[in-house]
């Protein structure tokens, strides 16, 4: 059993900057590639950026390249999605999920994939 627990969300207003992290507890945690999904509200479920097990492959929906950097902090069993030059449309609470890729520690999941385990989410807003 993992469990995930995402920090950092809050209000901020554009052009502004928020560090979000998804700290994982459990056996094994060292085993997941993680991602990062926001929902705004009204609309579906979107995934935002993914990050492997080794850390050394990472991607972002198109959205916000540029403007995002995910990472992790193997010791403090910790994933953080920096967001930068934050804009209203990306309001919405964020959730890191975890998807157990081993022992492929290149694999980044998308959207596509379907994820072992969820955090509860945070909620980012962005506002003048």
């Amino acid at each position: 059993q993992l469990q995930l627990v995402e920090s950092g969300g809050g209000l901020v207003q554009p052009g502004g900057s928020l560090r979000l992290s998804c700290t994982a507890s459990g056996f094994a945690s060292d085993r997941y590639a993680v991602g990062w999904f926001r929902q705004a509200p009204g609309k579906e479920r979107e995934w935002v950026s993914c990050i492997s097990i080794s850390g050394g492959i990472t991607k972002y929906v198109d959205s916000v390249k540029g403007r995002f950097t995910i990472s992790r902090d193997k010791p403090l069993n910790t994933v953080y999605l920096q967001m930068n030059s934050l804009e209203p449309e990306d309001t919405a609470t964020y959730y890191c999920a975890a998807l157990n890729t081993y022992p492929n520690m290149m694999y980044c999941p998308t959207g596509d994939n379907r994820m072992d385990y969820w955090g509860k989410g945070t909620l980012v807003t962005v506002s003048s």
